[in-house]
């Protein structure tokens, strides 16, 4: 099994502070989340533009490394598009005990043409999870192979975005002051109900809760749906299972959100 590469989350949300300035976001009686889903539009959201690459290493010939990039910029926001690219910059294999030598992706790119192994791939994509006229949710993805290794290594990161407060949504953001232990009791259950449906877990439940035991996360999306929690490889389940999503129904949520995150 290959060791599990953390992401540098402290170092993320030192830099997206200081990108995201400090507004101020909107009454607590103005609901963030459409009660109907046919209320969430893209026309809504912040415009978005792709961005999409492919390089290998200049003047590298045969088995090279690569980068590839499938991302997103924000015309006329700044903050968001380089939160974005800093955000993908870092998840990435560096040794978890000291901080990367690289803050964007153009400086990683730079980094990794002078480090890289000869078959060595960076795969750096962000999509929108969910979006409306208020709230803009990305889920980023990196996806890393080591020359040598049994396989890739996937990360992903989510980001909720106050589009009128132009700042990031920390989880501590939408709990209601005193939810923390009522939110992880919820994803508790989240998991156990996931946990019904894997049949691996199911097999052995006893063997798998002792390899696999259940971990709080604050890896969150807000979503028409709920709040979804994913899990990176390797962190409640095998390496076969991907990268585990939970979802929290807002039906559980009401006592836990703040009322604005809530459907009205």
């Amino acid at each position: 099994m290959q060791p599990v590469r953390k992401l540098p989350t402290l170092a993320l949300f030192s830099v997206v502070v200081a990108l995201a300035g400090c507004a101020s976001g909107p009454s607590d009686t103005i609901s963030l989340i459409p009660q109907q889903v046919s209320e969430e539009t893209s026309k809504d959201g912040v415009f978005t533009q792709p961005i999409k690459w492919e390089r290998t290493k200049p003047g590298c010939k045969g088995d090279c490394p690569t980068i590839q990039v499938d991302s997103l910029v924000f015309p006329g926001n700044p903050k968001l598009t380089q939160l974005v690219d800093h955000a993908l910059a870092v998840m990435t294999g560096v040794s978890e005990d000291r901080v990367q030598p690289y803050t964007t992706i153009e400086e990683f790119e730079e980094y990794f043409w002078q480090t890289a192994a000869p078959r060595d791939q960076t795969v750096f994509s962000a999509k929108t999870r969910y979006r409306n006229k208020h709230l803009t949710v990305l889920e980023l993805n990196s996806w890393q192979y080591f020359t040598g290794a049994a396989h890739g290594i996937a990360a992903t990161q989510f980001l909720n975005w106050d589009n009128d407060a132009q700042r990031l949504l920390a989880l501590d953001d939408v709990l209601q002051p005193g939810a923390q232990e009522r939110f992880i009791a919820a994803l508790r259950a989240a998991h156990a109900a996931w946990l019904e449906k894997n049949p691996d877990a199911q097999n052995d439940p006893q063997g798998y809760n002792r390899l696999w035991p259940f971990q709080p996360s604050d890896n969150y999306a807000l979503t028409d749906a709920g709040v979804v929690v994913k899990y990176n490889s390797y962190e409640i389940a095998p390496y076969s299972h991907g990268q585990p999503e939970l979802t929290i129904p807002y039906s559980q949520l009401g006592s836990i959100l703040r009322p604005q995150y809530l459907p009205q």
